[in-house]
């Protein structure tokens, strides 16, 4: 499963490798209700496209004027939707929303930093893409924050970087569940687990699967700042080990699955093992929202549900957890 993102960028640079001149929308800002984020993308070329700007009229009338030849490829062109409520009306706009969106011709010259960028997302690297307004070329930085699209001094901002991460400590039925889930929502998932028997009997989708100590695996896999740790075996010999390593790395999240007595026993385990009282503080546990759930698919629901009411919290700059 790859993000939209990705999806679209893997596309534009298929068309650019065969020499076509596809073109590219970008939602660059939104005020009020609006149907998807800044950000978001949608690449066209000859009656195709990949990507979502609103999942509605706001694409028909774009497609429609670049099918019709309206919009020129010599310069990126900004166009605003959503200015008055026959607009929105029109358009499916939620009441009193608005889109900004910017629309650029690539070609070889000019879709250069699109490999680059599929190259960095691969390599887990942050690239920031600086777009001129003016000449319609890019140049690609390196960054360590994630900061939000913007557009200034008639220059664009886009950062470019790795999905939030997944890694499952436990092979069990829940991790079947929950990495579908998880999927779904676009989240790269690896799920680890030291009992071979249960990573060789998996049923769950297609997944890196690590045989392994879990605090080795959360080194190798799971210490930086764009990664989700959650421990799902009940087995404390597993996941005490697991939580003592993932709570002294960057993870933005660290959670276990445990009713509230058995959570509360954890983490006087891990106060014995010698774990700090700010790290023991950061532990999600019991992990997920309360929402009374009880089968796999309630459970997955609920945790995913808590990941994703805190990466909207804390991830809007990729903040270390560390430092919240």
């Amino acid at each position: 499963m790859h993000s939209q993102d990705v999806d679209v960028l893997t596309q534009l640079k298929c068309w650019l490798d065969a020499e076509q001149a596809p073109w590219l929308c970008t939602v660059v800002s939104t005020t009020g209700s609006s149907p998807r984020p800044p950000g978001s993308l949608l690449a066209f070329h000859a009656g195709q496209q990949v990507g979502s700007l609103s999942g509605g009229c706001v694409e028909d009338d774009l497609l429609s004027k670049l099918t019709a030849g309206e919009i020129l490829g010599n310069s990126p062109t900004l166009y605003r939707y959503g200015l008055n409520p026959e607009d929105n009306e029109r358009l499916g706009l939620p009441c009193g929303g608005s889109m900004q969106i910017l629309v650029e011709q690539l070609s070889a010259t000019r879709g250069v930093w699109v490999g680059h960028v599929l190259s960095g997302i691969r390599k887990r690297q942050r690239l920031m893409r600086a777009l001129c307004m003016t000449s319609g070329e890019s140049t690609l930085s390196a960054t360590s924050n994630y900061d939000p699209i913007r557009l200034d001094d008639k220059v664009m901002h886009q950062c470019f970087g790795p999905r939030m991460r997944l890694l499952l400590v436990g092979a069990g039925q829940l991790a079947h569940t929950l990495s579908s889930l998880a999927l779904a929502m676009d989240f790269d998932v690896i799920v680890t687990d030291p009992r071979e028997s249960l990573i060789n009997d998996w049923q769950g989708p297609d997944i890196p699967r690590l045989v392994g100590l879990p605090d080795d695996i959360i080194l190798q896999q799971g210490s930086d700042a764009h990664t989700a740790i959650i421990t799902l075996t009940h087995d404390p010999r597993i996941d005490d080990m697991a939580l003592l390593e993932a709570l002294e790395t960057d993870a933005w999240y660290v959670g276990a699955l445990g009713s509230v007595r058995t959570s509360e026993a954890r983490r006087a385990r891990l106060r014995q093992l010698g774990l700090s009282e700010q790290a023991i503080g950061r532990l999600h546990a019991p992990v997920g929202l309360p929402i009374g759930s009880k089968t796999p698919w309630e459970i997955a629901v609920a945790i995913m549900a808590e990941l994703t009411q805190e990466r909207h919290h804390n991830t809007a700059g990729g903040i270390s957890a560390r430092n919240r």
